[in-house]
Order: structure tokens, then sequence, then C-alpha cells
């Protein structure tokens, strides 16, 4: 596969590739018994094969969803190189494997196919024929002429799911490239982030793709679902970045298709209730997501202005949203006196929406403080394991399961 024809929806994904040193981070490894064999466990999608042709991060993390719920994965990648996302760091783990690729890899197995070549594509073709999934996030147009597009791939296997990513759809946006930066620029997202005298900002991860990947995870278990509910018979499902992120905008895209408000910038403010963003405090910031009359009558007490509640510039959410920028001064006036700290503690106790800005780090510590288990430590083959985010999928009866670490590069 050539540049051209490996150009994926999703290249780049708001991410910068970075230079090619030697850093690595901390080996973040720990020894662990290998994971009891499969045989008595239930998988949601344990008869699921699928064929994943994606690269980066949408398809990928799709791909890995599945995976989690049993499905059988099978990655394909570029000869040499493999998927772009290997080369993206550092960060590295301590075997010089990107974290990149390892946060949407785990539980597949890697083959390395050219496309280009007659023995390639035959194998590929094996491979569709036999998968109840195929996904693909190619530019448009580039299946088709690889002879394993819809119609190709539907002759070759008929129950087969058809799942393509691209960045803005197959018609008259098929030839724009589907940077996830680009797509939060031209899909409103910068334009509703960030200090209203500021510049617009990208929302610090590759939001679009993550969308664009749980959309498609969605709808490639219900055309699973339908298939096997009757008729046998596959069908394509067809995601673009763009109208994902317009439906992610939710009660900011309806204020505009309802209401014909075109919503800007508010910093950390909310452009329906308030007091819902960031106030300061003697120490630190305060974060406050004030949902209801109660909590906000419990917050003024909690800060000794038990009389802000009364007060007939405020008297309501509307009042108080047409009043913002008086309600914040009055309130960081009351906070000055304690530190963020403290008065998150005291109006959590007393059920008001508080807290502190986290970095990840403490984030992570927060989950495994409330029982989360938001870490798991997936088995690598050398007696360590690869530390990785826990799916939050939760399944009583078939839970999602580790089975495998990233695979390295098929050709390595």
């Amino acid at each position: 596969m050539d540049d051209d024809d490996a150009s994926h929806a999703d290249d780049a994904s708001g991410a910068e590739a970075g230079s090619q040193t030697e850093a690595r981070i901390d080996a973040r490894r720990e020894a662990v018994p290998a994971e009891p064999g499969g045989e008595s466990r239930a998988d949601a999608l344990g008869r699921v094969r699928v064929v994943d042709f994606s690269r980066i991060l949408a398809g990928p993390f799709a791909t890995m969803i599945l995976a989690d719920l049993g499905a059988e994965v099978t990655k394909v990648e570029r000869p040499g190189s493999g998927d772009e996302t290997r080369a993206w760091g550092p960060p590295w783990d301590d075997r010089g494997e990107a974290t990149y690729f390892e946060a949407v890899n785990r539980n597949k197995r890697s083959i390395a196919l050219d496309l280009r070549d007659p023995a390639g594509l035959a194998a590929a073709r094996e491979l569709v024929a036999a998968a109840d999934v195929l996904v693909e996030n190619f530019r448009p147009g580039v299946m088709d002429r690889l002879g394993l597009g819809w119609e190709d791939a539907a002759a070759l296997n008929p129950r087969l799911i058809y799942c393509s990513i691209s960045g803005f759809g197959s018609g008259a946006g098929a030839g724009l490239p589907g940077y996830d930066l680009l797509l939060q620029a031209l899909g409103g997202l910068m334009s509703i982030t960030g200090e209203p005298d500021g510049e617009p900002q990208k929302v610090g991860v590759a939001l679009v793709d993550v969308l664009a990947a749980l959309f498609a995870t969605t709808g490639i278990l219900a055309a699973l679902h339908h298939r096997d509910a009757g008729g046998g018979r596959g069908q394509r499902v067809e995601i673009d970045l763009l109208t994902s992120l317009l439906a992610a905008l939710v009660n900011q895209g309806s204020a505009y298709t309802i209401a014909g408000a075109v919503p800007g910038r508010l910093g950390n403010a909310h452009p329906s209730i308030a007091p819902y963003e960031l106030l300061a405090t003697a120490e630190g910031e305060l974060v406050l997501a004030v949902g209801n009359e109660r909590q906000f009558s419990d917050l003024c007490a909690v800060i000794g202005r038990p009389g802000l509640a009364g007060d007939e510039r405020f008297a309501t959410n509307a009042l108080r949203v047409e009043a913002r920028s008086e309600l914040r001064a009055e309130l960081e006036a009351a906070l000055a006196g304690r530190p963020a700290r403290d008065w998150a503690e005291e109006l959590t106790a007393r059920g008001v929406p508080a807290g502190t800005v986290n970095d990840v780090a403490a984030a992570f510590a927060l989950a495994e403080e409330l029982g989360l288990e938001p870490i798991v430590a997936v088995p690598r083959g050398d007696g360590y394991a690869t530390r990785l985010t826990r799916n939050p999928i939760g399944l009583s009866a078939t839970p999602v399961s580790y089975r495998s670490p990233p695979p390295p590069r098929p050709d390595a």
C-alpha cells in the first residue's frame, strides 16, 4: 500500500508523530500469572471474527472494543512499518513500543499483507470470506480499487458486516483528509472550546476519532443483531467523523438546529446552567456543577452567603445564567478565604457537586480509591504485563476479557 492508497480517514488523529528518540517511560510493568484458559469463559462476541484493515485510532479503537467483548480480531498491517502509531512516540514502554499504539490494539493478532501484491490480496480475500465483520478506514474508493470494496466483499461473503469509517463521507467530501484537529475545527468543536477572548482550542485528546469509534461499534453490533435475528445477510455500516462530531454536540447542536442560536466560547462555563464552572479560591480552582435549586441553596449556605439564594438576581437558574458575571464575582469573593480542596470536601459532604482539577495521574488515583479498578494488567508472555486502561463496559454474564497484549510488529 502506498501513501495515497493507505491514507485512512483518521490519519494523525490530532496527535503528533513525535521525534524518534530513545526516550523511555518508567516500565510500569508488574509480574503477573497468566490468565486462566478461556474454555469456561463466556464471551459476548466469542464467535465473531473481525478482519481489521484500519489503523491510527478510530478503527482500531472500535475493533479493540469488539475484541474486549470476545471477538477474534485479525489486524492487517502494512509490511515493514505497520500501523503508523507504532512509531508515534515518545512515550514508549520498557520494550520500545509506542504507548499510543498500545492504547487501542490489545486482544488482537496482527499480520502483514501487501494489498498491492496478488498473494497479499488473495490472503486478504480469504480473511474477508471467513469474517463476520470487516472494518476499514481508507479514504473512500481505495478498497474498491483493491477489489475489497463493499460490493466485492458482499459477493464474497453475504453475511459480512462491512464498516467503513471516513472523514467526511463518500460523497463530495470523499477526498478531504480526516485529521482529528481539522475535524475539531471544521466541525465547530473548537469554536465552543476556550476562553471567550482567547483563540479557539482543541480538546486535549483526539475526541472525534473516539466518538466515531463508539458510533462504529454501535452500528456494527446493531448490524450483527439484525443479521443473526433474521435473514442472515450482512450490511454496510458507514461512519464519518464530521457527523459523528455534530451528533456529539448534543445541546450545543440543538441550540442551533431548533433555536437558531450559534453558541460561542464560554471558557469553563455552561451555556445553560450557572454556577457550572471553575472558580478561584485562596488556593487552586474549585469546580462547581450546580444543577438545581437545592444545590444552589446549600452552596450559598456552605460558603457563608445564604442570602444569595434569595437574591432576586439569582432566584432561578435562568436568572443566574443571565447574571453569570455578577454571580461569579459574589461566589469568588466568598471562596477567597479557603483553599479549593477544603471547599470541595465540605460541599461534597453537603451534596453539592464540587471538586478540584486533577491531572491524569490523580484521576486514575481517584478511580482506584473509589474501587473502580481503572487499570488492567494484560500478560505479555515474558512474565510481565502491559498496564492498560480498563474497558468501562460491565456485563454480569459475559464480562470483557483481556486475553493478549497489543501485538508486536508482524514482520519484525
